[in-house]
């Protein structure tokens, strides 16, 4: 469960990072860097923000 929320989430701020860039400011590409940037390190260091707060949200140890 905790996986496809993850998914779900980081899919939805691409997404919009994407929009945004497109429709208000070049600098929201920093957010889509962010995302990328903090995806690479979790894969490094087996460990993740958001999987940290979904992790608390949804009491999963």
């Amino acid at each position: 469960m905790l996986n496809k929320y993850f998914r779900i989430i980081v899919g939805t701020f691409v997404l919009l990072s994407v929009v945004l860039t497109i429709y208000v400011n070049q600098n929201w590409m920093w957010f889509t860097v962010f995302i990328g940037v903090n995806l690479i390190q979790s894969a490094f260091t087996k460990w993740c923000l958001l999987e940290t707060i979904l992790s608390k949200v949804f009491k999963i140890k």
